[in-house]
């Protein structure tokens, strides 16, 4: 079953979420004043990242209450290298002040080694960021456009069935074209809008302790059309809608459930052999041959993070509402699994 979001508060007035599903547009409210679980549960980020199939920058700055984090990753799909700095703060508890709607709002951090800024227009977002000390002595600087929103995006309230004042609110929004430059050191790399694209994921919510979630997404272009994806799965009671959406010029297609099927290895995950993805409706049937895993291991004890974000090359089938089939041959997208403790 496939429940569409009603226009209204996101949470009642006892911090539960008040509807559970999906939506094409912000259909609900979020307002951090109206959660009544613990404080230090609260996680809220914006997550962008801009592509050309050959590199990608990922700018994330995130509140997760107990702590915040700033980051930036490069990646040369090229060369399959990546390097990934990030600057953490403690005890935020919101005074990051990130906005509550994907709609407006404007996100400045800035902080002697980091300056990260989300710039939210009318008809564009603008990305900055200048690290230093990215990679040793090397410093990084950004400037992005992203342009031509798409008219639907994957919009989901999912809530936790093992907690009632658990939730996520997310918004994705894939296609979005993109312009500028990232500077590496004394090397410059340019994003053109005819073959460059910008994916945002703005999430927002009160998590469990342990989570294991199911991310992927591609936008890219095909034959003057622009196509893209958000698939995922793993955590929360999905029962009302799953996140799984194909995108065709801006107009959302929703299917159903489906499956990352990642290859073992002596027991383990095999991320860098090919994996496939199917869904129950048959609608995505896919091939992801990968090119680089951008992993991250990081266990303290009571807080762990273990991150495969697998970035390749998806061949396959999309279907959309109407029949109509999309042929997808080498096209440079991610999937990721990531397993958290926090």
């Amino acid at each position: 079953m496939q429940t569409k979001l009603e226009v209204g508060k996101l949470l009642d007035e006892n911090g539960r979420l008040k509807q559970a599903g999906y939506a094409t547009f912000m259909a609900k409210d979020y307002c951090r004043e109206d959660i009544k679980a613990g404080k230090m549960r609260i996680k809220e980020w914006d997550y962008y990242i801009v592509t050309n199939g050959k590199i990608a920058l990922a700018l994330t700055v995130a509140d997760n209450s107990y702590m915040s984090l700033a980051s930036a990753s490069f990646l040369d799909l090229t060369k399959s290298s990546y390097k990934t700095t990030s600057e953490m703060k403690f005890f935020t508890f919101g005074k990051l002040n990130l906005p509550s709607s994907i709609n407006e709002g404007d996100i400045y951090y800035d902080t002697k080694r980091a300056k990260i800024h989300f710039i939210k227009e009318k008809t564009r977002r603008q990305l900055v960021c200048v690290f230093n000390e990215f990679d040793k002595n090397t410093r990084l600087e950004a400037n992005l456009i992203l342009t031509d929103f798409p008219k639907d995006s994957m919009v989901i309230a999912t809530p936790y069935a093992e907690d009632k004042l658990a939730f996520y609110y997310n918004c994705k929004i894939n296609c979005m074209k993109a312009s500028g430059y990232v500077k590496v050191g004394d090397t410059r790399y340019d994003f053109d809008e005819q073959d460059s694209f910008g994916t945002l994921d703005w999430g927002r919510g009160v998590w469990t302790y342990k989570n294991t979630w199911y991310w992927g997404s591609l936008s890219c272009q095909i034959d003057g059309h622009k196509v893209g994806f958000n698939i995922g799965y793993g955590f929360g009671d999905t029962s009302s809608a799953s996140e799984n959406m194909i995108f065709y010029d801006g107009i959302a297609h929703k299917t159903d459930r489906l499956t990352f099927n990642i290859p073992k290895k002596d027991n383990a995950d095999d991320f860098l052999s090919t994996w496939t993805i199917t869904s129950n409706d048959k609608r995505i049937n896919l091939n992801f041959v990968p090119i680089i895993d951008r992993k991250d291991y990081t266990n303290i004890g009571i807080l762990c993070t273990n991150q495969h974000q697998v970035f390749g090359k998806f061949s396959g089938t999309l279907t959309l509402d109407d029949g109509q089939t999309i042929q997808l041959n080498d096209c440079v997208g991610f999937a990721e699994k990531v397993y958290n403790k926090w």
